[in-house]
């Protein structure tokens, strides 16, 4: 039967924001950054369903891109991440976390207290959310140049996790090898690099404007 679905369309693609009404909504596991919810759905003529998840306020990531050395290349951080067990290499990137601060804020601040670098220009490079079905966490990753170091008495004190984290600048295409070749398998890290990659080869037209609405984050509708 699928060889005979419709044909679908540039128009065709978005997906559609639509939640269905929730009848019961309860706190079934209060955790010290995000919560796990059990709602009860309405999914009309389907019946109802319940369903537990992980209330995530979501996240901002910043991809940083310079030009000044030929090649374009993009900085990368280094971060022990506990529940996979893995060193991995990441983009500067943050909770939204801060009642008010607007997401482009927010992904200026991370920049600035991961990677010390402040940035002259922003563009919106990907959205997406990273487990839809068990996680609410919806992402944006920006796309950050113009750069320039953020100056030593107003360097961010690192600590916990945070402290001693590597960095390093890479060629973009690089980079975009080792995902491709599993190398680096960060989530936030793909979508931005390979957008990058496909962007630039647009001549950069693919980009959104910085401050454009994000719908497909449950919080900011």
């Amino acid at each position: 039967m699928a060889l005979g679905a419709p044909r679908l369309h540039a128009e065709d693609l978005a997906d559609e924001v639509a939640p269905r009404p929730v009848t019961e909504s309860q706190l079934a596991l209060e955790g010290r950054v995000w919560d796990v919810r059990r709602d009860t759905v309405d999914l009309g003529e389907a019946g109802t369903v319940v369903r537990e998840y992980v209330d995530h306020p979501g996240a901002v990531a910043a991809l940083a891109l310079r030009e000044d050395r030929g090649a374009p290349e993009v900085l990368l951080i280094k971060q022990y991440r506990h529940p996979v067990g893995t060193f991995e290499w990441e983009l500067p990137a943050g909770l939204l976390d801060l009642e008010g601060e607007p997401p482009r804020e927010a992904a200026a601040r991370e920049l600035a207290e991961e990677a010390d670098l402040r940035a002259g220009r922003w563009d919106l490079l990907a959205d997406y959310v990273s487990s839809p079905g068990g996680l609410s966490e919806a992402l944006r990753v920006y796309l950050a140049r113009d750069l320039a170091d953020v100056p030593d008495h107003e360097a961010f004190d690192r600590e916990h996790e945070e402290l001693g984290m590597p960095t390093g600048w890479v060629n973009l295409d690089v980079a975009v090898d080792a995902v491709l070749a599993g190398r680096i398998r960060n989530a936030t890290v793909a979508v931005g690099l390979l957008s990058a990659h496909v962007a630039r080869s647009r001549d950069w037209e693919s980009l959104r404007p910085a401050d454009e609405p994000w719908p497909g984050h449950p919080r900011l509708r």
